[in-house]
C-alpha cells in the first residue's frame, strides 16, 4: 500500500522544488550572460545607472536613430564602419540651440593668401597636387550623394566602451589638453607653437602614422590646435588632425577627427559631430573615418595638409584639406573668445599615460621613433604657417618647441626652403630612459 505523505512533508517538497527551479533560473542566466560575453554582436543592456546617464545614453541613439532614418543613402565600409549620407540642413550640427533651423551656409569666397605671390602659391599647390584623402569607405568608388555629408553611424557599442555616457564624444576635462608651462592629468606633449600675437588660422603637412595605443583608456593623436582665452575655463579651442582612440573608435587605425571647446573641455564641444557644433559641408569626405594608407618606416610618406582659418566676411572657422576641398566650418556662435581671433596656435603630439603597472606608458607618439632619426623614420609636421589680419598665409615666425618628457617623446626642428618651418617630434614612451 503506497504510503501519504503528510502535510509537512508535503510543504518540504514544495520548498525544495521551488529551490531547484530558482537554482535552474539562475544557472540558466550565467550561460547566457556567458554566452553573450562571447559574442560581440549580441547588443548589452546599457551598464549606466544614475539618471543622467540613461538619459543621455538614450540621447545619443535617438540621434543615431534620426540619422538613420533621413539618410539617403548607406555604405558599408570594409573596415566596419557604417556611413549614413544623411541630408546636409539635418546633420547633427543644427541640433545647437544656437544654430537650429538653420542650413549650410556658402563656401567663403576668398580663401587665404600664400605669402611671397603667385610663384609661392604655385610652388605649394604643386606640393600638395598628389595630396589625396583616400578613407576605406570610399573604396570602390563609393560617396554621398551632392546635397548630403558622410556621418558615420554611432554603435551601442562605441556608447558602452565609454566609462560615462555623459561624456561620450569628449577629451577629459583638463586643460592640459594643450600644452602650457606645466603638464598634469596623464597627458604628454612634443609641440611647437606660436603666441602673444592675432592669429586668424594655421596650416600644415603632417605625416600620418598607424601609432601604437598600450591601452583602449589611451589616445595618441597629431594635430592643430587653433586657442584663444586664458588656462582657465574660459579656454577656446579649435582642433583637427589625426588620432588612435581603441575607446573612442574601437580599432586602432588613425582617424581624420576634428574638435571644439569653449569652456576648457568641461561641458561644451566633442570630438566629430558626436555632438551639434562642427558644420559639415563635404559629401566625400567622413569625419571619424580610418585614413589609409599610412607611412611605412623606412618606405612611403603619406601626409595630409590641413588649413584652418577665420572667414573675414562671415567670422565662421573653415577647415581645409590642402589647396583642395573644404571639410566644413565652426560657427563663431560657438565661440567666446575665438569670435575675435586666436592668441596660440600649436602643432604637435598628444598622449594619454595612464602609467599602468605604475610605470610610463608605451603608447606611441607620431611613429613611435625619436626626432633624431629624420625623414622616413620619424613623424613630422612641415611648412608651418599662420595666418594674419589681413587674410595671409605667413611662416610661423618664432616657433617655439617643447617636449614635457624629452626622454618619452622629443622634438627637433628647421628650416629649409622646400619644407619651410619644420620639426620632427614623436618616441616610444617607455624604454630605458623612460620608466
Amino acid at each position: 500500500m503506497a504510503s501519504r505523505c503528510s502535510p509537512r512533508s508535503r510543504q518540504i517538497i514544495v520548498a525544495l522544488l521551488l529551490l531547484l527551479l530558482l537554482l535552474v533560473s539562475s544557472c540558466s542566466a550565467v550561460l547566457a550572460s556567458a554566452k553573450h560575453r562571447g559574442n560581440s554582436t549580441t547588443t548589452k543592456l546599457p551598464p549606466f545607472h544614475a539618471k543622467d546617464e540613461l538619459l543621455r545614453y538614450k540621447t545619443i541613439m535617438a540621434q543615431v536613430a534620426r540619422m538613420k532614418k533621413a539618410s539617403t543613402k548607406t555604405i558599408q565600409s570594409p573596415d566596419g564602419d557604417v556611413i549614413d549620407c544623411v541630408p546636409a540642413h539635418l546633420q547633427p550640427a543644427f541640433d545647437h540651440p544656437k544654430l537650429r533651423g538653420q542650413k549650410p551656409e556658402d563656401e567663403p569666397e576668398e580663401r587665404p593668401k600664400i605669402a611671397g605671390g603667385a610663384a609661392a602659391a604655385q610652388q605649394q599647390e604643386e606640393e600638395e597636387e598628389e595630396a589625396v584623402f583616400p578613407q576605406a569607405w570610399t573604396d570602390g568608388g563609393e560617396s554621398c550623394p551632392s546635397g548630403t555629408v558622410p556621418v558615420r553611424r554611432t554603435t551601442k557599442r562605441d556608447v558602452l566602451r565609454s566609462s560615462s555616457a555623459r561624456r561620450f564624444g569628449m577629451k577629459p576635462r583638463a586643460a592640459a589638453n594643450v600644452r602650457r608651462d606645466s603638464t598634469s592629468d596623464g597627458h604628454e606633449h612634443a609641440v611647437g607653437y606660436v603666441t602673444g600675437d592675432e592669429f586668424y588660422g594655421a596650416k600644415a603637412s603632417l605625416n600620418v602614422w598607424s601609432a601604437r595605443v598600450a591601452s583602449p583608456a589611451e589616445f595618441s593623436l597629431s594635430q592643430i590646435w587653433v586657442i584663444s582665452g586664458s588656462f582657465g575655463n574660459d579656454l577656446n579651442t579649435i582642433e583637427a588632425g589625426w588620432q588612435v582612440s581603441p575607446e573612442l573608435y574601437g580599432d586602432s587605425s588613425p582617424r581624420f577627427f576634428t574638435y571644439w571647446t569653449t569652456d576648457a573641455y568641461q561641458a561644451t564641444g566633442c570630438y566629430n559631430l558626436h555632438c551639434s557644433g562642427f558644420v559639415q559641408t563635404n559629401s566625400r569626405i567622413a569625419i571619424g573615418a580610418a585614413i589609409s594608407p599610412t607611412s611605412v618606416y623606412n618606405g612611403r610618406q603619406f601626409d595630409i595638409s590641413l588649413l584652418i582659418w577665420k572667414d573675414p566676411r562671415r567670422g565662421h572657422w573653415w577647415l581645409q584639406l590642402g589647396s583642395g576641398p573644404l571639410v566644413g566650418y565652426w560657427p563663431s556662435s560657438l565661440f567666446t573668445h575665438l569670435g575675435g581671433h586666436a592668441n596660440m596656435v600649436q602643432f604637435g603630439g598628444e598622449v594619454v599615460n595612464s602609467r599602468p603597472s605604475g610605470s610610463h606608458t608605451p603608447t606611441q607618439m607620431g611613429s613611435g621613433h625619436f626626432p633624431r632619426e629624420g625623414f622616413n623614420r620619424a613623424a613630422y609636421f612641415r611648412n608651418l604657417q599662420v595666418v594674419d589680419w589681413d587674410n595671409n598665409l605667413i611662416p610661423a615666425a618664432a616657433l617655439r618647441l617643447v617636449a614635457d618628457h624629452p626622454s618619452c617623446y622629443d622634438i627637433q626642428g628647421g628650416y629649409n626652403r622646400a619644407w619651410g618651418d619644420y620639426f620632427y617630434y614623436g618616441g616610444p614612451g617607455r624604454n630605458v630612459r623612460c620608466p
